[in-house]
């Protein structure tokens, strides 16, 4: 029995399957595609019911089918547990379990995130479970975005799309590393904490990411290579019920477009 959970860029596809089972389509940007072989309608029901809630339904394509497979034991719970909004800080990765083996793969943000994905998945586990971690750092140019960003929060005044002095003093930065990249597009996210309606938000997100293009643009960054969007609170970084939290995930993300 093996369970697939490949994300492709902002897309997840979810497979439970055995060796007949038919090849998945390829996800759409954007979609959730669910697809594979369950033991029967209960699971089933349960790993749609959690990529719906994590994901948001009208993402979600059902593609899984019903057949004879066996499961280990406590599988639905575990898988329950395996599907959470940090699957969403991998890109161009899988999760997949294998039995009692799990494996990540894929693309972090940095080392740190890398240990904790790998750390937060063995620990909700039980220990008939092994987790391998082969999820990895971008090297070459995204590591020039990440390091000029180096963690920080490009800063606006609360609740509004207007950059604080210490907001600009990144982008300043941003603009140097930008200018080494020579003509790549870049994804410029925005997020939010989860206060509030989800709507606004990703309002809110959407315009601070355009905020953001608009000061790179308007500092010698070829607009034409910037792609702005906004997030909302769907895709957070630390928890939503500590202040701290909060703040981390109230971010913008810049990522090279592949």
């Amino acid at each position: 029995m093996r369970v697939f959970l490949p994300l492709l860029m902002s897309a997840l596809l979810a497979q439970a399957a055995h060796a007949q089972a038919p090849a998945p389509a390829a996800p759409q940007p954007g979609q959730v595609l669910a697809s594979g072989t369950l033991p029967d309608e209960a699971s089933k029901a349960a790993v749609l019911a959690k990529l719906r809630d994590v994901y948001g339904a009208d993402k979600v394509v059902d593609q899984i089918n019903v057949d004879q497979v066996v499961t280990p034991a406590n599988w639905n719970a575990y898988v329950q547990k395996l599907i959470t909004p940090e699957l969403k800080q991998i890109s161009r990765g899988q999760l997949k379990i294998d039995g009692s083996t799990v494996t990540l793969r894929g693309e972090v943000a940095n080392e740190a995130l890398r240990q904790k994905m790998a750390s937060t998945v063995a620990t909700s586990l039980n220990p008939t479970y092994t987790v391998n971690n082969a999820l990895r750092v971008p090297a070459g140019e995204q590591r020039i975005l990440d390091n000029a960003l180096a963690n920080r929060i490009v800063e606006f005044e609360s609740g509004q799309a207007t950059l604080t002095p210490a907001g600009r003093a990144i982008l300043d930065e941003m603009v140097q590393a930008l200018q080494k990249l020579k003509g790549r597009k870049v994804d410029i996210i925005g997020h939010t904490d989860s206060l509030g309606l989800r709507a606004t938000n990703l309002g809110l997100s959407q315009a601070r990411a355009d905020a953001v293009k608009t000061y790179l643009a308007s500092h010698g960054i070829d607009g034409n290579l910037l792609a702005a969007s906004g997030q909302g609170p769907d895709r957070p970084v630390a928890g939503n019920d500590t202040p701290e939290g909060r703040a981390r995930n109230r971010r913008i993300e810049f990522r090279l477009n592949q």
